[in-house]
C-alpha cells in the first residue's frame, strides 16, 4: 500500500522524486513520525513537497488516499457516509432554530465532540444531530446561520469552521486572482509599447544591474529612451446570469485595468452570454444602454488587443441560432457565433479568459458552447498561470 501512495502523489501532479521517497522511508525507519497519522502528514509534506504552491495539491491527495484510516480524533466513517449520501432538506417554511444565538467556536467544537459520541444513526432535516438539510449547527446543506460544516457542500457559505479545511489553497499558482496580481500580469502588455525618439532619460534597471556586475560592483548607470504607451485594449465582459458567481472577480479585473497606465486607449463593453447587435455600456446590461456592435467593429481599428472574459456557457441556440438571444424582444438576425467570427477576423490579437476551472470545461453546464468558442478563440483559465499564458499569446507575432 505504501508504494501505491508514491504513485498516487505522482498521478495527482506532485513531482516526487525517488531520492525524496527514499529519504521519507529513511525517516520512517528512524521513527520520526511515531504512530501518528498527523505527524506522518507533516513528515511527508516537509520531505516530498518542494514549494508552498503545492501544499493544497498535497493536502487534497493526502486526504483522499488516507480517507479510510481511522485515528482517535476522527469523525466516524458512519457519519461521513450519512452526510455524503442523498440529502433530504426540511420544509422551507420551518423557521424554528434550535440555537437562537451565535455560538462561540470553542462551544461549537465542544458540542460537535458531544454529538459524535452520542449519535448512532443518520439524521436529516433536524435541529440537534449532525445531519443534512436541517437547522442544526453541525452538518451540511442546512439552514443554520452559523455553525460547523461537516462534509458535503455549504448552503449559505457562512460556517464558523469547516471540517477538512484546505488551509493552503491560497498559495496555489492556479488560484483566482486579486487586483494586485491582475496588475502585475497586465504589465507584460507594456512590451507592445515603443521607444520615443530623443534623449535617453529613463533609468534601465536591468541593464544597470548587469553593467554594475560586469564592473565588479562599481555602479554603472544605464539610461534608455522612454517608452510611449501604444497599447490599445478592448475588454468584453460577459455579465449577469451564470456569470453572477464571478462578479467579484470580474470587478477586480476591471479595477486593475482601470488603475493601469499601460494603455494608450482602453474600451470596456459588456454582453450577456453572447455578442449580438449591441454591446452594453454597463454591467447591468440594461436595454437601451448600449452601443451598436457594428459601430465598434467599424470604428475601433485592428490595432486593438481584444480580451473576452466569460464562462462561454449558454444554451446552444444562443450561440448558433438566429433569434437565440435570451432577452425577450431582442431578436438577433445574425447568430452569435457569426458575430464572434467577425471579431476574430477584425482583431488578430485576441484571447478568451474563462473563470470556470479548465478541468470542468468538458462536462460542466454549457460544455457544448465552451468547446465551440474554444475553436474560435484561444481560451485560458482565469488564474495566475492562465492569465500569464493568455498575455504571452497576445504578445506573439502570429
Amino acid at each position: 500500500m505504501f508504494i501505491s501512495f508514491f504513485y498516487y502523489l505522482r498521478a495527482r501532479g506532485l513531482k516526487v522524486s525517488l531520492d525524496e521517497w527514499l529519504s521519507l522511508i529513511e525517516a520512517l525507519d528512524k521513527g520520526l513520525c511515531k504512530a501518528s497519522l498527523l505527524e506522518f502528514y507533516h513528515l511527508c509534506r516537509s520531505i516530498l513537497v518542494k514549494s508552498e504552491t503545492e501544499y493544497d495539491k498535497f493536502d487534497l491527495a493526502f486526504a483522499e488516499f488516507f480517507k479510510n484510516i481511522k485515528t482517535p480524533e476522527d469523525i466516524p466513517d458512519e457519519i461521513w457516509e450519512w452526510l455524503n449520501s442523498d440529502i433530504r432538506t426540511r420544509d422551507i417554511n420551518d423557521k424554528v432554530m434550535f440555537d437562537s444565538f451565535v455560538l462561540e467556536l470553542e462551544e461549537l467544537q465542544k458540542r460537535l465532540q458531544e454529538r459524535i459520541a452520542e449519535q448512532k444513526e443518520r439524521h436529516d432535516g433536524g435541529n440537534y444531530w449532525i445531519g443534512t438539510g436541517g437547522t442544526s449547527t453541525m452538518g451540511n446543506s442546512g439552514f443554520n446561520e452559523r455553525g460547523i460544516r461537516v462534509g458535503g457542500d455549504g448552503r449559505h457559505k457562512n460556517a464558523v469552521q469547516v471540517a477538512g479545511e484546505r488551509n493552503f489553497k491560497d498559495f496555489r499558482q492556479d488560484n483566482i486572482l486579486n487586483i494586485r496580481q491582475f496588475q502585475m500580469a497586465l504589465r507584460k502588455l507594456r512590451q507592445f509599447s515603443s521607444r520615443l525618439d530623443g534623449a535617453k532619460t529613463e533609468l534601465d534597471i536591468d541593464a544597470t544591474i548587469d553593467e554594475t556586475c560586469e564592473h565588479a560592483g562599481n555602479l554603472h548607470i544605464v539610461w534608455e529612451k522612454p517608452r510611449k504607451n501604444t497599447v490599445k485594449l478592448l475588454l468584453l465582459f460577459d455579465s449577469d446570469g451564470s456569470m453572477m458567481p464571478y462578479s467579484t472577480l470580474c470587478n477586480q479585473l476591471f479595477q486593475a485595468v482601470s488603475k493601469s497606465n499601460h494603455f494608450k486607449d482602453l474600451k470596456v463593453y459588456y454582453f450577456h452570454n453572447c455578442i449580438y447587435e449591441h454591446l452594453y455600456t454597463s454591467p447591468y446590461c440594461i436595454r437601451g444602454e448600449w452601443i451598436d456592435t457594428e459601430w465598434v467593429l467599424s470604428n475601433l481599428s485592428s490595432e486593438y488587443k481584444v480580451i473576452f472574459i466569460g464562462d462561454a456557457a449558454m444554451a446552444p441556440s444562443e450561440l448558433m441560432s438566429r433569434g437565440g438571444n435570451c432577452y425577450v424582444g431582442l431578436y438577433n438576425e445574425m447568430p452569435g457565433i457569426e458575430w464572434l467570427m467577425r471579431f476574430k477576423k477584425k482583431y488578430p490579437k485576441h484571447i478568451w479568459l474563462n473563470p470556470i476551472p479548465e478541468s470542468e470545461w468538458e462536462y460542466t453546464y454549457g460544455y457544448i458552447t465552451i468547446e465551440k468558442i474554444k475553436e474560435i478563440f484561444p481560451m485560458f483559465e482565469l488564474t495566475i498561470d492562465g492569465l500569464e499564458a493568455g498575455i504571452k499569446k497576445l504578445l506573439v507575432s502570429r
